[in-house]
């Protein structure tokens, strides 16, 4: 291969997503031109109703796999929570890339803190688990639809249409954004969605040499995690419609992963934690727990 071809979203996130996997293709093959397809997905253009209302977490990939379909890219890079629990057949995910923190932020122009906001304060968010988590602990809050880049977010922020937002503290530091964080949500009180602040390089799965070329690029313990919570959401129905969190660590081998499911008012929510070795068992087991507490009329209940 004297060529490839990496299609992208056109956000400044997502440039810099796949501007990070081509400086690290042409390190590792610098024999190799790594060139960059930039393109606008659906999931970009929707920007008035939820994901899950208009077709979910696919509306930001299905441009970039018809890409690589038609020969047009030979590989895509998605931000690993983005990516739909199943792909469709012919492709495959060569590559899960180390880590960045996988928590969510507060940020936000008046207040330091959820706890230090008054009640009625809006909350902007595009995610339904990010939403479902901030008002079980803080039920008098106002939580509004959020959607747009990050830095469309952080803008209608400063035109005062919120009060305070939530966003990924990965895509704030990609951006150079970090000094905007006003507190980090921990684990307990945000649990990410499942593949946080991991990088995924897709691409079709007929191409070997293309998979084993890029499977330099993957970190074996995040791939394990990403694996451990993905196969959560998997065996919950896949859709970015479900207000559920996964994280997983390794622990002297072994995964530990933690799960949770929530109804959009924060109002009943349900917790299990697992472990184990093999990821997609510690997943499916954590799904089983879930529903043994009632996941599925949660997850039924979702408007």
């Amino acid at each position: 291969m004297k060529r490839l071809v990496i299609a992208t979203r056109r956000s400044r996130l997502a440039l810099w997503q796949a501007e990070h996997v081509q400086s690290r293709l042409q390190s590792l093959h610098p024999g190799v031109a790594v060139e960059l397809l930039p393109m606008s997905t659906r999931g970009d253009e929707l920007l008035d109703r939820r994901l899950d209302q208009a077709g979910g977490k696919g509306l930001f990939v299905k441009e970039l796999e018809t890409a690589m379909a038609e020969g047009r890219a030979d590989l895509a890079v998605h931000s690993m929570k983005d990516v739909p629990a199943e792909l469709p057949p012919g492709f495959t995910l060569a590559a899960i890339s180390a880590r960045e923190d996988p928590r969510d932020a507060l940020v936000s122009n008046r207040y330091a803190a959820l706890a230090d906001m008054p009640a009625r304060a809006v909350v902007g968010t595009s995610s339904l688990r990010r939403g479902a988590q901030v008002l079980e602990r803080h039920p008098a809050l106002e939580v509004r639809l959020l959607r747009g880049n990050v830095e469309t977010r952080v803008a209608k922020l400063d035109r005062g249409e919120y009060d305070a937002i939530v966003l990924a503290v990965a895509g704030l530091v990609r951006l150079g954004l970090a000094a905007r964080i006003r507190s980090y949500l921990s684990l307990d009180e945000s649990l990410p969605a499942p593949g946080q602040g991991a990088l995924g390089v897709e691409c079709l799965a007929a191409r070997r040499d293309l998979v084993q070329m890029l499977a330099a690029l993957g970190d074996a313990d995040t791939a394990l995690c990403v694996r451990a919570e993905r196969a959560v959401s998997r065996a919950l129905g896949g859709s970015c419609a479900l207000p559920l969190g996964a994280h997983a660590v390794m622990r002297d081998g072994r995964l530990s992963l933690s799960a949770l499911v929530a109804s959009a008012d924060g109002r009943r929510v349900v917790r299990a934690h697992t472990e184990g070795a093999d990821p997609e068992s510690v997943g499916a087991a954590a799904a089983q727990a879930l529903r043994e507490q009632g996941a599925d009329a949660i997850l039924q209940s979702i408007p």
